[in-house]
């Protein structure tokens, strides 16, 4: 109870500045400190992991992997449903698939908020603060600002690829297979721990195993489920040459 209340004092400006309209959740309705993992220290086992980690990965710069890592680095609507059309076998647009895009990018608000909540709570700072290394992005003020664990970007790929599994379900070993590839391009690009990325899964699962008890997230499964299925039968599928490209990449680990 002590640490739900200073998560809950140190996370309001974030929560504030943060929202970027409603999701299916109140605010407040459910707070995550006790089940997800605290955030490591540098010394202990978990810490000394990410740090060998994000030094090993360095090494994929100038790989595919490394590009793969650039190309995740976007994560608005398109930009994943784009990343996601090769693991489903669907190109899909917010243009193309408005229900779909809506029910996503609603169900992530509500993994945003609680991924923020952690954010400042824990105040963890990125693995190139810790240990010099290039990254696939740049290390900009706004960026080295903000803070590692959990992965903002983890838990919205997380939540995207659960309930694209829902969705197109024929699909869905692909599809978290991607997502779980989305958030190691995290990983691969330096910005995030390794530890980052784990939480950031936990928060999207728990988050949405809540949402999905709420009627309006299940109907709005029926609608989108409906029209991936109309979008899948009319629309041309994604480059095969490029898709296999990605299989390639997605099942390749990053670190041994």
């Amino acid at each position: 109870m002590i640490a739900a209340a200073a998560l809950a004092g140190a996370a309001g400006g974030v929560m504030a500045a943060g929202a970027d309209g409603a999701g299916f959740l109140p605010d407040g309705y459910i707070t995550l400190i006790d089940v997800v993992l605290p955030a490591p220290i540098p010394q202990e086992p978990r810490g000394v992991a990410d740090r060998e980690v994000f030094k090993l990965t360095r090494a994929l710069k100038g790989t595919a992997r490394w590009d793969m890592a650039v190309n995740d680095a976007p994560s608005d609507p398109a930009s994943l449903m784009r990343d996601f059309g090769c693991a489903a076998r669907i190109s899909m647009t917010p243009a193309t698939a408005p229900k779909t895009a809506a029910l996503l990018e609603k169900a992530s608000r509500d993994a945003s908020r609680q991924t923020n909540e952690l954010k400042a709570f824990y105040k963890k700072k990125r693995p190139y603060l810790l240990d010099p290394g290039e990254t696939c992005v740049a290390q900009t003020d706004e960026l080295t600002a903000s803070y590692d664990y959990p992965s903002g970007h983890a838990a919205k790929s997380w939540t995207w690829g659960l309930i694209l599994a829902e969705l197109v379900d024929d699909r869905a070993a692909p599809i978290l297979a991607r997502a779980r590839a989305y958030g190691e391009s995290r990983v691969v690009c330096g910005v995030h721990n390794m530890s980052a990325i784990e939480a950031g899964r936990m928060v999207a699962a728990s988050t949405l195993a809540v949402i999905r008890t709420e009627p309006a997230y299940q109907d709005a499964v029926v609608a989108a489920r409906a029209e991936l299925a109309a979008l899948r039968k009319t629309g041309a599928p994604p480059s095969a040459q490029v898709c296999s490209a990605e299989e390639v990449l997605v099942t390749q680990p990053i670190f041994r």
